[in-house]
């Protein structure tokens, strides 16, 4: 379980472009940052009606996403073919590879809700609850995670974020020696969630079966952003299984060790949901863990994978 956040900072807002017949004047991007001596995450809230997106702004918005690592958009009033419109000019969407976290018409959209549509059953509740980059147990990690947030519980709903590029910048000097040149193995099999299908099933026939779709993947343990050429920790409590390489037992020394370090509550940001924002983040700089829905309450999001043209890691 992850512990209560301190109120989340909103971030900064930038202006933007709104209206949906034309691209206002006002449509620019902000600046760029430097990422040379920032602090640690710094998302930033644009104004900008996603209707209005084209080509140049969506290069722009990347261009952000890169270097801010989580762009809030808000007041969206979007459908849903129009979300997924927008996502295909921000990337090349990657539909999860399990079917029945689709949603029924678009299998662009994974669906996390406990919410009826239509009165039926759609997607899975109570999703992403562990620290984790999405695909990263896939030899091609994604690059970009959105998540448009449908039905909003009474209470606070949050996602958590950490800098995984500021923590491999404020290791020890021990542990990041340590990491360099190492390789660690990511699987997901033990989030899996239990079907009706399952019924009946062996355990171990249902864990074959999930890695018959995803074996699992190595990555190095410290990639370069291809963008911003930041050095990354490609490290997440909730996938990162064993180190390669090296003695198991020293290994698993290894990732107790970084999981401590990387649990510090002065790394982790809380990015509370809002009625119609739209959340866009860097899945190689960042991992995330979602905020538990209590019981009774209604919770639905619609999240969009994207790839990019560029490599996972420079």
């Amino acid at each position: 379980m992850t512990p209560p956040c301190p109120e989340p900072s909103g971030g900064r807002t930038a202006p933007g472009a709104r209206g949906r017949a034309a691209q206002p004047a006002g449509g620019r991007m902000p600046p760029l940052p430097s990422p040379a001596g920032r602090p640690g995450l710094a998302p930033i809230r644009v104004d900008l009606d996603l209707h209005a997106l084209d080509a140049r702004l969506a290069a722009e918005v990347r261009a952000l996403c890169y270097h801010h690592k989580l762009v809030v958009f808000t007041d969206q009033r979007l459908s849903t073919d129009e979300y997924i419109a927008a996502a295909r000019l921000l990337g090349t969407p990657q539909p999860y590879f399990q079917k029945h976290y689709h949603h029924p018409k678009h299998p662009e959209i994974f669906v996390s809700s406990n919410v009826p549509l239509d009165g039926q059953k759609v997607g899975v509740a109570g999703t992403g609850r562990m620290w984790h980059a999405d695909y990263s147990f896939f030899e091609r990690p994604l690059a970009f995670t959105c998540i448009y947030p449908q039905v909003l519980p009474a209470s606070k709903r949050e996602t958590y974020f950490i800098d995984m590029a500021r923590v491999l910048a404020d290791l020890p000097p021990r542990l990041r020696f340590a990491v360099e040149g190492l390789r660690f193995f990511h699987d997901a099999w033990d989030y899996y969630k239990v079907q009706p299908w399952d019924i009946d099933r062996a355990l171990a026939e249902i864990i074959d079966d999930w890695h018959k779709e995803a074996p699992g993947a190595s990555h190095p343990a410290v990639v370069t952003h291809p963008v911003t050429g930041e050095r990354i920790l490609f490290y997440s409590k909730g996938f990162t299984k064993r180190v390669e390489g090296i003695p198991y037992e020293q290994g698993q020394a290894l990732l107790a060790e970084l999981a401590e370090f990387v649990a510090q509550p002065k790394y982790k940001h809380c990015q509370e949901w809002r009625e119609g924002d739209l959340y866009m983040w860097d899945n190689r700089s960042l991992i995330h863990h979602a905020s538990t829905v209590p019981k009774g309450q209604s919770s639905m999001s619609y999240r969009i994978s994207l790839y990019d043209e560029l490599p996972f890691s420079a």
